[in-house]
């Protein structure tokens, strides 16, 4: 996929949607404040830390790591950014726990698990919300 475009648009699913309104207001104004997604982070070379890839498969599935939430996304041909899942770390860490997983670092963690995909799944097959 091509990531020179710019970033157009972010839309949630029902299921994203429903996790961000749980968040209070302003946890929610400074969840998103960093949220800066620009070519380098969508070809796997982000300049921020803050951004990784979860892949699995050939599917590729982006994360934003911010205070105590991640929130997982991918882009359409468009470049629209669809909100899949946002998580809250402690969530993310019971995850790995029951998972019986852990050591190495979240990204790759994660892009072992086929309970993380089911989840990723689940949200790109909700309905979305612009």
């Amino acid at each position: 996929m091509d990531y020179s475009h710019a970033v157009q648009q972010i839309a949630f699913n029902e299921i994203s949607a429903a996790e961000v309104s749980a968040i209070p207001a302003l946890e929610l104004l400074q969840l998103f404040n960093g949220f800066k997604v620009d070519a380098d982070c969508l070809k796997g070379n982000p300049s921020d830390s803050r951004f990784g890839v979860v892949e699995r498969n050939g599917r590729r599935i982006f994360r934003f790591r911010s205070q105590d939430y991640r929130i997982y996304f991918t882009v359409e041909e468009e470049g629209t950014i669809v909100v899949q899942r946002v998580l809250h770390a402690d969530s993310l860490k019971d995850f790995l726990f029951r998972s019986g997983m852990g050591g190495d670092s979240e990204d790759v963690t994660l892009s072992n698990s086929r309970s993380f995909w089911q989840l990723i799944d689940d949200g790109e097959q909700a309905a979305r919300k612009n």
